[in-house]
């Protein structure tokens, strides 16, 4: 009797270690889609912004074009993650973050797309960490042959929880952003308007990883042991 107890012990423990994390991967992702290049209407004024969750992506399509169109009129962009200060005076150089490059505008597999998750954590030295109630800002700029400079921003909001409540599901949900309302080139007067700054890891994600490690190592170890009885 003792072993079979020993057996359903363990078998707890490796249910538990696999399926403890179930879920968060139910948790709904949703996409914003963002056009980034001049005939997109949303950079007109100069205020394009959009409201997130945490865990949701923003998801930019470079520009993209046929063989025929000329190479002069091809456009190409460098997008950098700013503070307000660079995002309102539209200058990537007192503190910015080069993030993506749309530098490929007839690749022949499509037009270019990165994404963004809006994460608290990130594994990844080049990630970037999100916090809830504040704003994030993504420019691109560059100089025409006259001269004249033109500037594409970008600001994003990610929301409190209390206000990204959303049901259980596999399946991300896919937006476009024309619904937004209530565009400001101001920051809004309860958030704070964050300072674009790369990961320095993530201690807890560190900790609940090796813990889980523990536990399947563990769960092992005893089951290697009850085998032999």
């Amino acid at each position: 009797m003792p072993q079979v107890e020993m057996i359903v012990f363990v078998s707890l423990v490796l249910w538990m270690c696999a399926y403890g994390q179930e879920p968060a991967s139910k948790v709904v992702s949703d996409r914003y889609a963002v056009y980034w290049n001049r005939t997109n209407p949303r950079f007109y004024r100069g205020d394009y912004h959009i409201d997130v969750c945490i865990n949701d992506y923003l998801d930019v399509f470079c520009p993209h074009y046929l063989d025929y169109v000329p190479e002069e009129r091809m456009e190409r962009y460098v997008l950098y993650m700013v503070n307000y200060d660079g995002y309102s005076s539209c200058d990537h150089t007192a503190k910015g973050f080069k993030r993506w490059e749309c530098n490929r505008p007839h690749s022949p597999n499509g037009p270019l797309k990165f994404s963004e998750k809006f994460q608290l954590f990130t594994p990844f030295s080049l990630g970037f960490e999100f916090r809830s109630g504040r704003e994030y800002y993504y420019i691109s700029s560059t100089v025409a042959d006259n001269g004249r400079r033109s500037c594409l921003r970008l600001k994003v909001f990610v929301r409190p929880a209390n206000n990204c409540v959303k049901t259980v599901s596999v399946h991300d949900r896919v937006f476009d952003v024309n619904e937004r309302v209530d565009n400001s080139l101001e920051p809004r007067d309860d958030t704070s308007h964050e300072s674009a700054e790369p990961s320095r890891g993530d201690v807890n994600s560190v900790g609940r990883v090796q813990t889980t490690g523990l536990l399947v190592t563990s769960a092992l170890v005893l089951w290697a042991a009850i085998l032999p009885l």
